[in-house]
C-alpha cells in the first residue's frame, strides 16, 4: 500500500472544495481531458499554457479558463494552478514535468512517463523531494470494463491465464503526425499504441521471465511495426502486436482452461465490450459495464482529485512501482528490438 504523505503545505479551504487543473499542451488528447474535467463536479480548468499565445487562444475559446499562458514556465509559475496535466508528445514528458516540479506542482503526465527509464526515475525522485503527487496518466486502469477483467480474473472465470493476445494497428491518415516516425521525438508504434498492449499484458500476468521483440523498421529507424512475445516460468505466453501499416481489429484476447474473456475494438478505451466465453466456448455471454457519457478521462480526473484531497503524494491505484515496471519493460522491448531514440545516447 501507498504511504500517505502530507504535502509541503496545507491545503486551503478552495483546494478542499474544488481542485483546479491547468492544462500543458492544447492538441487533441488535452481537447478530450478538458471535455471530460467538466463532468466532474469538484474540478476546475483554470489555466492553459501553450508555446503558441494563438494557439492556447483557440483552446479556451472552447473550454473557459482564467489563465491563458504562452508559455509552460508562466503555467508551472501561477499560484492559482494546483495540478497540472501534461498533454504533451511524450519525447517532452521528461522536461515539463521537472519544470512543474520544481515549481511545485502537483502533476499528472500523459502515458508514457517518459522516454526511458533513467527519466522516470529522475522524475519519481525530484516529486519525493518535493513531497509533491505525480502520476502516469494511463486513464485504462481506472476504466470501468478494465476493473470488469480484473475482477472476472480474480473469481477465476477462465482460471490461471495460459495465453494473452493483443493487437492494435492502424494506418496514419495524412497529413501523417511527424512525430510518429521521428527518432529524435521518440516515434514509432511502441511507445505511441503499444503501450496499451503492454499495460493490459502486465495487468493480468505480470512481470513476464523473458522477453522477445522484433520490428519492421520505418525508414527513420523507429519500428513502423513491432511484435512482442513475453514468456513466464508457468507457461503463459503473451503475444502482442502494433503496427502503423495495417489496420487491425484493436481487440485482446485472454485466455485459460476455463474460458476466454474477449475485449473487442478499442479494448483500451471505455466503448470496448467484454465477451466472456466459458470453458466449453458454446456460448458468449456479454458482461455489463457502467457506461458514462464523455471520453473516459473522467474518471482518471476522479481519482486524482481524491488523491490531492487526501493529500497523497503518490497513487495507491498507478503507483511508481507500476509506472517504472512498463517503462522498464518497454525498454528491455527495445533493446531486443534495436530501437534507440536520442534521449537513450
Amino acid at each position: 500500500m501507498v504511504k500517505t504523505l502530507c504535502f509541503f503545505f496545507t491545503l486551503s479551504k478552495k483546494m478542499a472544495e474544488i481542485i483546479r487543473w491547468g492544462i500543458l499542451g492544447c492538441g487533441r488528447i488535452a481537447r478530450k481531458f478538458a471535455s471530460d474535467l467538466r463532468l466532474v463536479k469538484d474540478a476546475q480548468l483554470i489555466a492553459i499554457g501553450s508555446r503558441n499565445r494563438e494557439t492556447a487562444e483557440a483552446f479556451s475559446k472552447d473550454f473557459a479558463a482564467k489563465y491563458i499562458h504562452d508559455s509552460y514556465e508562466a503555467l508551472a509559475a501561477n499560484d492559482e494552478v494546483d495540478i497540472i496535466y501534461i498533454a504533451t508528445p511524450h519525447n517532452f514528458h521528461y522536461e515539463q514535468t521537472m519544470l512543474c516540479l520544481k515549481h511545485n506542482k502537483a502533476v499528472l503526465c500523459e502515458k508514457p512517463f517518459a522516454v526511458n527509464a533513467k527519466q522516470s526515475i529522475e522524475m519519481m525522485a525530484l516529486a519525493r523531494e518535493k513531497n509533491v503527487f505525480l502520476m502516469e496518466a494511463l486513464w485504462s486502469k481506472f476504466l470501468p470494463h478494465y476493473n470488469m477483467l480484473q475482477q472476472m480474473i480474480h473469481e477465476g472465470k477462465i482460471g490461471t491465464i495460459k495465453s494473452v493476445l493483443i493487437n492494435f494497428g492502424f494506418i496514419p491518415l495524412p497529413p501523417v503526425p511527424p512525430r510518429l516516425f521521428d527518432a529524435a521525438l521518440a516515434g514509432g508504434s511502441l511507445l505511441d499504441i503499444g503501450i496499451y498492449n503492454v499495460f493490459f499484458a502486465l495487468s493480468v500476468l505480470g512481470k513476464p521471465d523473458e522477453i522477445n521483440a522484433v520490428i519492421t523498421p520505418a525508414v527513420t529507424g523507429v519500428d513502423e511495426q513491432c511484435a512482442v512475445t513475453f514468456r513466464y516460468n508457468n507457461g503463459a505466453i503473451a503475444q502482442l502486436f502494433s503496427s502503423f501499416s495495417s489496420n487491425l481489429a484493436t481487440e485482446a484476447h485472454i485466455s485459460g482452461p476455463q474460458g476466454r474473456i474477449r475485449l473487442t475494438h478499442r479494448f483500451y478505451a471505455p466503448d470496448a465490450t467484454i465477451e466472456y466465453y466459458p470453458e466449453k466456448m458454446e456460448s458468449r455471454e456479454i458482461i455489463p459495464v457502467e457506461k458514462q457519457e464523455g471520453w473516459g478521462y473522467q474518471y482518471q480526473i476522479k481519482h486524482v482529485c481524491e488523491c490531492l484531497r487526501n493529500n497523497l503524494t503518490e497513487s495507491p491505484v498507478m503507483n511508481f512501482a507500476d509506472t517504472l515496471l512498463l517503462i522498464e519493460t518497454l525498454d528491455a522491448i527495445r533493446q531486443k528490438a534495436g530501437i534507440c531514440y536520442d534521449a537513450d545516447l
